[in-house]
């Protein structure tokens, strides 16, 4: 198998989840969109004004809607021209939509844990997509880091028959690795979640020209 790879998650950007599908159509609008990336740093609804070349009335509606949503929040004032204005703040460097907003349902499949259905994959990564961003911005919040690790794989299968091989030795070997760390109960509970999908095109092109 070729191009493994193992990372570990430090203290990067920070992330606000967006976890409803109302407030992700309303950070969706493209108006809004660049409305958060200007508020990265802080501004006031005339600056945000005279930079979109758009009347404050119309930036101070939205950004009212950003704040409801909790997309943004109040970072300070200023004095200008002798009045005092509003600085806005986005909540996050990048926002991360909960993928379980759009994943499909399908509970025959998550009901019988079928490893082979694809709906279940989906779920299964948008949980995980779920879980990994509260506990990171929980993490942040307290000033601390979140310990996690991704492992890669390249690998291909002459016949569908091959598939479920793989999967029975990998289940195996899985098994059979964590039995060598500490027993539940004990320790930091990780929750290890192996995933397998054909590659895209572009990613196939380029594996058979190398």
């Amino acid at each position: 198998m070729g191009g493994q790879r193992l990372e570990w998650d430090g203290m990067g950007d920070r992330l606000a989840m967006v976890e409803d599908a109302g407030t992700a159509r309303l950070a969706l609008s493209p108006l809004r969109q660049r409305l958060l990336a200007r508020l990265r740093t802080p501004a006031s609804a005339s600056a945000l004004g005279d930079e979109f070349g758009m009347p404050r009335q119309k930036i101070g509606y939205h950004l009212r809607l950003l704040e409801k949503a909790g997309l943004i929040a109040e970072a300070g004032t200023r004095q200008r021209r002798g009045f005092t204005q509003k600085l806005y703040e986005a909540r996050g460097d990048a926002l991360i939509v909960d993928p379980m907003i759009l994943a499909p349902t399908d509970p025959v499949a998550t009901e019988k844990q079928d490893r082979f259905a694809a709906e279940h994959l989906v779920r299964t990564a948008a949980g995980l997509v779920r879980e990994v961003s509260r506990m990171r911005d929980a993490a942040m919040g307290e000033g601390s880091r979140l310990l996690t690790f991704t492992v890669e794989a390249d690998v291909a299968f002459a016949r569908p028959s091959d598939v479920e091989r793989f999967t029975s030795r990998l289940a195996e070997a899985v098994a059979a690795i964590a039995a060598d760390f500490a027993p539940e109960g004990e320790g930091r509970a990780y929750r290890v979640t192996i995933a397998g999908h054909p590659a895209a095109a572009a990613k196939a092109a380029k594996r058979s020209v190398n």
